[in-house]
C-alpha cells in the first residue's frame, strides 16, 4: 500500500492518498498551498487525527518554504496566518492544533535566526512529527498485542489504521502485529455511517493485508456481540478529555454501550498527543456538524430521504470514561481513575 502521506520536498508538495476515492481507486493527490491542505482536511481526502496532524505540519512548512523575505517579523506573520487558517479546517481532532502548535513553537524559539535556517528547522520538525507518529503506532500495537490471543474476535469502528496515521494505525496496530505473529484474528469492521470509513477504508486495508475481515452494518454490532463473536473492541480517538471522556467517530458511543452490556472490554487506542488536559470533560469537546448531503444523497443515485427533511449529521460522539476499559497510548495502557492516570 502507498504511504498515506509523505513530503516531496523537491517538488514543494505533500503527497497523500485521496481517501474520498477508496476503495474503487487508489490515487495520489499533491498538496502545495494552504488552500490545498485546508480543502483536503475538510473534505476528508486526508483524515484520522494523526494523519491530519502530519498534514498540518507539512502544510505549515510548505506555506512558507518559498516565501521570499528575510524579515523575521513578516515571515512570522505569514506563518501565523496560515496556522490559524489550517486550524479552522476541523474543530474536533486535537492533533490538528497540537501539530500546528509544535510548528509555532519552532518559530517562537527561532527568533533572531536567519529566515533560511528557520525554514530548515520547520522542515525538520514536520518530518519529526511524521516519524514519531510511525513509532507511536508501533508502540501502541505492542501494548495492544498483550491483550490479544490467537483466534480472538475484534470489533473496530471507523478507520484508525494505516490510512489514518503515518504508520500501522492506532486501533489496528495490535491487529497488524498479531497478524505478523500468526494469531489468526477475526476482525469485524463496522461500516461507519454516513461516510463509510469502516467499509471503504478499514475493510479495504485489513483485507488487503491478509487479515480475516468481515464487514457489518453499524446496527449489526450488538447482534454480532450477542453471538459471542466479539472478544474485544478497539477504536481510535480524536480527543481525550482530562476526565477520560473520549470523542471518536459517530457511533462509537453505541459500540461502547453494547460492549458494556455484553461484558466485552472496550479500549480506546490513541497517541498521548490526543489527550487534552485543558479540556475538563467530554461536554467541552466541540462536535463537528457536517453537511446533510452526506446522509441523504452522497452515496445514492437518487436521494434516500424526503426533500427538505431536517437532518442532523454530527461527525463525532463522546464515550463517557466509565464505559472505557482502558486507553492504550504509546506509553502504555491507562486505566481508571483517568483523572489520575492521564497525568502520568
Amino acid at each position: 500500500m502507498l504511504d498515506t502521506i509523505r513530503l516531496d520536498d523537491a517538488a514543494s508538495e505533500a503527497v497523500i492518498i485521496d481517501q474520498t476515492l477508496l476503495p474503487a481507486e487508489v490515487r495520489e493527490l499533491r498538496l502545495r498551498t494552504p488552500e490545498d491542505f485546508y480543502d483536503a482536511i475538510l473534505r476528508l481526502a486526508v483524515r484520522g487525527a494523526p494523519a491530519i496532524g502530519i498534514a498540518a505540519a507539512y502544510g505549515i512548512y510548505l506555506s512558507v518554504k518559498d516565501l521570499d523575505t528575510e524579515d523575521f517579523g513578516e515571515f512570522r506573520k505569514a506563518l501565523m496566518r496560515n496556522h490559524e487558517y489550517l486550524n479552522s479546517s476541523r474543530p474536533t481532532a486535537v492533533n490538528l492544533r497540537w501539530a500546528l502548535d509544535r510548528m509555532k513553537d519552532v518559530l517562537d524559539q527561532s527568533s533572531g535566526l536567519p529566515v533560511g535556517k528557520v525554514k530548515e528547522l520547520l522542515k525538520s520538525e514536520s518530518e519529526s512529527i511524521a516519524r514519531e507518529d510511525a513509532e507511536m503506532c508501533e508502540s501502541i500495537g505492542k501494548h495492544a498485542l498483550g491483550l490479544l490471543h490467537p483466534g480472538m474476535g475484534v470489533l473496530t469502528h471507523c478507520n484508525a489504521g494505516r490510512l489514518a496515521t503515518g504508520g500501522i494505525g492506532t486501533a489496528t496496530a495490535g491487529v497488524y502485529l498479531a497478524e505478523r505473529e500468526g494469531y489468526g484474528l477475526r476482525v469485524y469492521c463496522d461500516e461507519t455511517r454516513p461516510l463509510l470509513q469502516g467499509a471503504r477504508l478499514t475493510a479495504f486495508e485489513l483485507s488487503a493485508s491478509g487479515v480475516d475481515t468481515t464487514l457489518i452494518c453499524d446496527n449489526m454490532a450488538s447482534y454480532i456481540m450477542s453471538e459471542g463473536l466479539i472478544d474485544i473492541v478497539f477504536t481510535g480517538c480524536d480527543r481525550v478529555a482530562a476526565n477520560g471522556d473520549a470523542a471518536n467517530k459517530i457511533g462509537t458511543l453505541s459500540v461502547a454501550v453494547n460492549a458494556r452490556h455484553y461484558g466485552i472490554p472496550f479500549y480506546i487506542c490513541a497517541p498521548s498527543s490526543t489527550i487534552d488536559l485543558a479540556c475538563p470533560t467530554g461536554k467541552n469537546i466541540p462536535i463537528e456538524e457536517r453537511d446533510a448531503a452526506e446522509v441523504t444523497t452522497m452515496w445514492y443515485k437518487d436521494s434516500m430521504a424526503p426533500d427538505n427533511i431536517k437532518v442532523r449529521n454530527p461527525a463525532f460522539d463522546v464515550t463517557p470514561a466509565e464505559l472505557i476499559t482502558g486507553i492504550i497510548t504509546e506509553k502504555g495502557i491507562l486505566h481508571p481513575p483517568y483523572q489520575e492516570t492521564l497525568l502520568l
